[in-house]
């Protein structure tokens, strides 16, 4: 393979070098999805550059999140892609582990975001199969309560960084991956909105128990079309550059509001 000597390969300086060109301020309470590979063929430090170049961008008083979510530690009756056979389920109830904030890998999350959960310091959030992890000084009070039943909604890390007036950044990816979206889809009034039971193994007082808890069904087909709304009509949000990736920056709180108002127009 021959290597362009004229790209020169993105590294911790250069990358908080575009996130502060792109607007990331020190002191900022920021959520990140991202894509590891969207930032070019060569990034010296992989996952772990990404994550120092976010925290020195941030800086000793900003508060770093990203999404921490295991959907693996659920119900086998739910499964997809592949299903199982019906005689396994009660079996897979009884043997998965229990989840482990600091055992239980990301599933989906990307090589960031997995690297940032395991960085000393990072607090996990409680939640079986939707946890985010955090780290900074709002990290506790993000993570704290996050209830197992509505595991996207007003007990969540999304809800209280809207509380703290959050920022959104998507490094390399589009607002499919925008979990703040689901806030909105708690808050918003539309006829299709559904109501489910989930099950998920968590540890109770010591031991290990299969748990069912209350949400509702999640449905992101429309968030690109809500995200490209939103970048349309309102001034918030920042697009540029960072390493070899497009990025997008905009505060979560006039995001979600927007999203609620979209989904009650367009969700029937």
């Amino acid at each position: 393979m021959q290597i362009n000597e004229a790209v020169w390969p993105a590294t911790t300086s250069s990358l908080a070098n575009d996130l502060r060109t792109l607007g990331v301020k020190e002191g900022m309470v920021l959520i990140v999805h991202s894509s590891l590979s969207s930032l070019g063929r060569w990034v010296v430090g992989g996952p772990v550059a990404v994550v120092l170049a976010l925290q020195q961008a941030l800086g000793e008083k900003g508060t770093l999140v990203m999404p921490a979510h295991n959907c693996d530690l659920s119900d086998p009756a739910q499964w997809e892609n592949p299903p199982v056979p019906q005689a396994w389920w009660n079996m897979i109830r009884d043997e998965m582990p229990a989840y482990d904030p600091q055992l239980t890998p990301t599933s989906g999350m990307g090589m960031v975001a997995e690297c940032f959960r395991k960085q000393h310091g990072v607090l996990r959030s409680g939640h079986p199969q939707v946890s985010f992890a955090a780290r900074g000084p709002h990290a506790a009070n993000i993570t704290s309560g996050h209830s197992p039943d509505h595991g996207l909604g007003e007990r969540s890390p999304l809800a209280r960084l809207y509380d703290a007036d959050g920022w959104v950044l998507l490094l390399g990816v589009h607002h499919d991956k925008n979990t703040s979206l689901h806030l909105a889809e708690y808050r918003a009034d539309y006829p299709a909105k559904k109501q489910t039971v989930l099950g998920a193994p968590i540890h109770v007082d010591g031991a290990r128990a299969w748990v069912h808890f209350d949400d509702i069904e999640y449905d992101s087909d429309d968030f690109v079309a809500i995200g490209e709304a939103f970048e349309r009509e309102c001034a918030s949000v920042t697009i540029g550059q960072v390493g070899g990736a497009t990025a997008r920056l905009m505060p979560q709180r006039a995001l979600v509001d927007y999203a609620v108002r979209w989904m009650e127009r367009h969700r029937t």
